[in-house]
Parts: C-alpha cells; sequence; structure tokens
C-alpha cells in the first residue's frame, strides 16, 4: 500500500510504501521441473517433495507459501496442509480451495481445524485461503452460475469462520447450521485471496474478497486492473489489498539470467507445451486467454517489457511469465509494482527450492515485507 507523508519542510509528499508480503510456492501440482514439460521423478508432486519445499521457504524467510490444488494433479492440498501445519513455526500458509468440489460447511470446519493446528494452541491466525471458483471434471457451469456459486460460499465461510450461527437461503446452498464448536464468537475469517479478469470474477473479488490476485501483465495493465478493481470495491464500501503471482529467474548477472530461461526451455516441444496447457480445467478462462495474448505480442525472444519474461507460459496454463535478471534488476521490478500498488507478491521458479535458495539470497534481504495485516 502506498501512502504519502508530507515532508519536513512543506514540500510535495514524500511516497512511503508499507511492507509487502512475499510468498513462495509448493508444487502440489505435479508443477516442478529442470526443463519445462520434461517431467522429473525426483520433482514429481509427493509429500516430501513439497514439504521440502515449504521448509525452505520458511528457513529463507518469505512470509507465506501458496499450496495450490488441481483436481486430477498431484495431492490434496487440504490434506497437506493440515499436514505441514504440524511442522512449520513462522511461515502462513495460503490453501488454495476448489469450490465446485467442496460443501462449504465442512470447508468451514477443516479451515478452523487447520487454523487451530498452525497456531497450537493460541488463536491461530497464520492460515490464508485462496479461494478458486472451480467446476468438477464434467461439471458444466456456465461463467455467471459458477461466481455465484462462489459469491454464496464465501459468504457461507465468512459467516462460520467468525462463529456466527449461519441461515442462508440460496441458489446453490439452504443451510441453517451453528457455527463449528471450536471457533469462539467474535472470530476472524482468514484472509480470502481470489483471482479472475472476467466481469463476474471482478465483481466476486469486488465484494467479498481481502486480496485480489494478478496473473503476470504490462505494467500499464497492472495499473488499470488495480484501478478498476479500487472503484468495484468502492462501489460495495470496501477496500481491496493486492497480489501478483509471477515466476522469477535471478541470476548474479542479467546474461546469466536469460541463460537460465532458455535452458528452462531447451527440451520442450512444441505440441507436449501445448498438451499441457489444454489439460488444465481453467484452459478457457478469460484469464488463461490474457496469458496467452500476452506470450503472443512479445518480442521474438519472450519479453513483454523489460524483464518479463512470457516463455514459461509456452509449457503452463495460467500464469505464464517471469522476472528474469540480476538481483538489482528483480528488485527494480517488484519496487516498481509496489509502487503501482501490489501488497504481496506470490512467487515460483524452476525447481522451485533451488530459485527459492537464490531469490531468498540475492534479493529478500533487500525489500521490506512481511505478512500482510488485515
Amino acid at each position: 500500500m502506498v501512502r504519502g507523508a508530507r515532508s519536513i519542510d512543506g514540500s510535495a509528499p514524500a511516497v512511503t510504501l508499507d511492507p509487502c508480503e512475499i510468498s513462495w510456492f509448493s508444487a502440489l501440482c505435479d508443477d516442478d521441473y529442470e526443463f519445462l514439460g520434461q517431467p522429473d521423478p525426483m520433482l514429481r508432486s509427493g509429500w516430501e517433495h513439497c514439504r521440502n519445499i515449504v521448509t525452505a521457504a520458511e528457513e529463507g524467510g518469505f512470509d507465506n507459501v501458496l499450496l495450490p490444488s488441481g483436481y486430477a494433479l498431484g495431492i490434496d492440498t487440504t490434506a497437506f496442509a493440515a499436514a505441514i501445519a504440524t511442522q512449520v513455526r513462522r511461515i502462513k500458509l495460503l490453501m488454495a480451495v476448489r469450490i465446485g468440489e467442496m460443501w462449504p460447511a465442512q470447508l468451514a470446519r477443516q479451515i478452523a481445524t487447520i487454523d487451530q493446528i498452525l497456531g497450537q494452541g493460541n488463536g491461530g491466525g497464520r492460515l490464508n485461503i485462496n479461494i478458486i471458483s472451480s467446476e468438477m471434471p464434467g461439471e458444466a457451469l456456465d461463467g455467471g452460475a459458477r461466481y455465484e456459486r462462489t459469491t454464496e460460499a464465501i459468504e457461507i465461510l465468512r459467516t462460520l469462520l467468525s462463529g456466527q450461527s449461519l441461515d442462508h437461503q440460496g441458489r446453490f446452498w439452504n443451510l441453517k447450521l451453528d457455527a463449528p464448536r471450536m471457533i469462539a464468537p467474535g472470530s476472524k475469517c482468514p484472509p480470502l485471496y481470489f483471482g479472475g479478469l472476467s466481469e463476474p470474477a471482478r465483481e466476486v473479488a469486488a465484494k467479498g474478497c481481502d486480496v485480489y490476485l494478478m496473473w503476470p501483465d504490462r505494467m500499464e495493465a497492472v495499473k488499470e486492473t488495480i484501478a478498476d478493481m479500487r472503484a468495484r470495491a468502492a462501489k460495495y464500501g470496501r477496500t481491496l489489498r493486492f497480489g501478483y503471482r509471477v515466476h522469477v529467474i535471478v541470476r548474479e548477472t542479467e546474461a546469466d539470467a536469460r541463460d537460465a530461461a532458455n535452458r528452462l526451455l531447451s527440451r520442450l516441444d512444441a505440441a507436449e507445451g501445448a498438451a499441457i496447457r489444454a489439460r488444465s480445467l481453467d484452459s478457457q478462462s478469460v484469464g488463461v486467454q490474457a496469458q496467452a495474448a500476452l506470450r503472443e505480442t512479445a518480442s521474438d525472444d519472450g519479453y513483454a517489457e523489460d524483464n518479463l519474461w512470457t516463455g514459461i507460459g509456452r509449457a503452463r496454463s495460467g500464469c505464464g511469465a517471469a522476472i528474469v535478471g540480476d538481483p538489482d534488476q528483480v528488485l527494480a521490478k517488484l519496487q516498481a509494482y509496489r509502487e503501482a500498488g501490489i501488497d504481496a507478491f506470490i512467487l515460483s521458479g524452476y525447481p522451485h527450492a533451488a530459485e527459492a535458495d537464490l531469490f531468498a539470497r540475492h534479493v529478500l534481504p533487500r525489500i521490506d515485507h512481511g505478512p500482510l495485516a488485515l
């Protein structure tokens, strides 16, 4: 968040940036590679591998870690979150939940339980929730109905996780329930992170979420999206914080970073890359289409603008670009996003544990960061 403070001599206000949240990513959805599109048994999604990424992120000083969710890929997110909650002491967990797959009342109880485990009996407070407006495989809801269901689910979760009884009569759920017993009256629902570029997705975020997540885009588009979402939230008497999900490749020199990016794609077969993208359940979403457009309009070497490389998207649906450069360049790019209004970053790199270590050594100590206060 950007704040203005009048200088001592009364001149123009100086820009002051609040600390930003820096999160890493654990590859629960079989999304870890040395070479994109080339599965490696040593990097396959599983308890030990994904646990090691989380514990490395905690040791490296990251504030939060995203635990992604995919119906057909990798391991179950909720089960993993409950297990890893017993093994971390400081870092927060950003647990992704797929609304189309969950009964909201049961999900509320699972969230409350994991939050209690993280709090070690001290009231929780280290669990964040990434809401995904998903379908079950084989289900075919139009976007409007799917986001309407997501809005209902958010209302149910907020009520129950705030320690209140529920009387909800909606299109998708009709529920009259007591709050889960382990939630004390006056408790606060964990922060809800949510992303989506379509009109109904933006309205869901404006009405009910705390942190609006964006995938990579050119700086002018990032600023336009932030301005639009601030205006939408204001219509509901709300304010939003803003998060940016992007990959990162940092090396001691820009040439080395670019070489690392090229190496990552050096064994990619174009047909296999297209197949990977097509397998994703969200492959036709507005956000995924926007990532494809960003890639298609980039320069011949894949850069959409300075230090923003779109090659990742050639073998990945969803977040499809990386900040590539030396430590000074990566830091400057992050600072520019902060000045534009970004409050939180969810970073990743390939392989995830190795790239987390590089970022933690070269960039993280130079950023004023900490968990978001929401």
